[in-house]
């Protein structure tokens, strides 16, 4: 089993997630719900779910706390609120959430599927220039594309 899978499952003992059309909902019934996005600037400025706000999972630790040069005082201040954790397909969301439980959130779950999830159930995401993107070229942004050097080498098997 990959091991990054495999601490994903761990950490989802704790971690609750949500659906797409659960957001949906939450986003409706919650106006102050915190949509936070764990992607890395890049990846928000070509496209989010629009009001979210953007909090590299690289950083998170020291976003959530005071005192730090990374401190994102809305982060901090919602301990208490409702918070979505969104990221390109749920995996980094969940490590994130994982994280913000320890560290006292009280009403954090990650978006299951992620914003990949998000463009297949036909919500809206925008660029930096709060345009609403293509889905089609959505789907084409959020496919993975690994290099050579990144994939497993093939095993060789001894008879």
């Amino acid at each position: 089993m990959r091991r990054f899978i495999e601490l994903i499952r761990n950490c989802l003992t704790d971690v609750r997630e949500i659906m797409p059309w659960e957001l949906v909902d939450r986003m409706r019934l919650n106006p102050e719900l915190m949509i936070l996005d764990v992607r890395e600037p890049a990846e928000f400025d070509a496209m989010h779910i629009s009001g979210s706000l953007c909090v590299p999972r690289g950083i998170l630790e020291s976003a959530c706390e005071w005192d730090h040069d990374e401190t994102v005082p809305e982060l901090v201040k919602a301990r208490e609120r409702e918070i979505v954790v969104v990221c390109r397909s749920g995996h980094r969301s969940v490590l994130a959430a994982h994280s913000m439980q320890v560290l006292g959130f009280e009403d954090v779950v990650s978006l299951r599927t992620g914003l990949r999830g998000w463009n297949d159930y036909e919500e809206p995401l925008r660029n930096s220039a709060g345009e609403v993107v293509d889905s089609e070229v959505a789907d084409a942004f959020f496919t993975s594309k690994l290099r050579e050097d990144q994939k497993r080498p093939a095993e060789k098997h001894q008879a």
